[in-house]
């Protein structure tokens, strides 16, 4: 059975924040819960607050547009919206004032309003006009001085699109919802934009300095095809001269560390050169000292 389809329930949830002012109780001035409506009742037959089990043959909502053909489901296509009267940035907004509002986003194509096929609306509760984007029509019931009909297009509602950007747009336009404030980085990214500290260089260039350092340094040494090298002299070629030598420089560490730097005889005979003979004669045991002097005689009577 014929359907609200959920982006239209958010369009009516966002109106009724923030134009049903008192949510306690039901007054003419603002707009009611009651007053805002997407499924026809039951006795309701063609036209887009139907479905297709509602639809009629021939019926407009259907047979006009490819985008209603094609979209086609059991959920309804269109919301009503009753009178309210607010005051916010020191003027009173109608219902009337939001139609020709909407009507005017509707024509001038905003982006936001392309899904829309047709504004039913009153602009000054005596006459009734319509807006149709096809050129079909442009008037309606009289039921159009007390409220404002909007169709969308049958597959905007199957696909789901979001219809509140163009309302919530209306409500920050008239003051019940504040703009979002600009970020801080905003006025950073705005002067890098446009002085980047070089009058010859432009963000681009910056940025593909970035990026090819970015290659530079996750590459393995000596990858092909890395463009601009990094110029001679430069400390990032020296990094990468550092690199490129290291593996040889471990290797003749490890080569230094497996040997023997000590030469024993080397050490004592410079040891013994530096003592006068009474002092080595001194340090030679008894034993030794007679072994040696046996020695020395029987070389020199040899």
């Amino acid at each position: 059975m014929t359907s609200a389809p959920a982006n239209l329930l958010a369009v009516r949830t966002l109106l009724l924040t923030y134009l049903n002012v008192d949510k306690n109780v039901v007054r003419d001035a603002d707009l009611e819960p009651a007053e805002v409506g997407i499924v026809g009742d039951p006795s309701h037959r063609g036209g887009y607050h139907c479905g297709s089990d509602r639809v009629v043959a021939n019926d407009y909502s259907v047979v006009e547009s490819t985008r209603d053909r094609s979209g086609l489901t059991l959920y309804a296509s269109a919301l009503d919206v009753g009178t309210f009267s607010v005051r916010s940035g020191g003027a009173t907004h109608t219902l009337r004032t939001f139609s020709t509002w909407l009507v005017a986003q509707c024509a001038a194509n905003a982006t936001d309003a392309r899904d829309i096929r047709e504004v039913i609306y009153s602009p000054d509760g005596r006459t009734v006009r319509r807006w149709d984007r096809l050129g079909k029509r442009t008037t309606g019931d009289s039921s159009h001085l007390y409220h404002t009909h909007i169709s969308f297009f049958r597959d905007s509602t199957k696909a789901g699109r979001d219809q509140t950007p163009l309302f919530r747009r209306y409500l920050t336009a008239i003051g019940l919802i504040a703009p979002a404030n600009p970020e801080t980085d905003m006025e950073q990214t705005d002067k890098l934009i446009r002085n980047t500290g070089s009058s010859s260089r432009t963000v681009g260039d910056v940025f593909a300095d970035l990026q090819n350092l970015r290659n530079w340094l996750i590459s393995p040494v000596g990858t092909a095809g890395l463009v601009n090298p990094p110029p001679a002299n430069s400390p990032l070629q020296q990094m990468l001269a550092m690199l490129q030598a290291w593996p040889a420089l471990v290797a003749q560490v490890n080569e230094l560390s497996g040997k023997d730097f000590t030469d024993e005889q080397q050490i004592v005979t410079g040891v013994l050169a530096g003592l006068p003979p009474e002092k080595i004669a001194a340090a030679i045991p008894p034993q030794i000292a007679r072994d040696v002097a046996d020695e020395l005689s029987r070389r020199l009577t040899a």
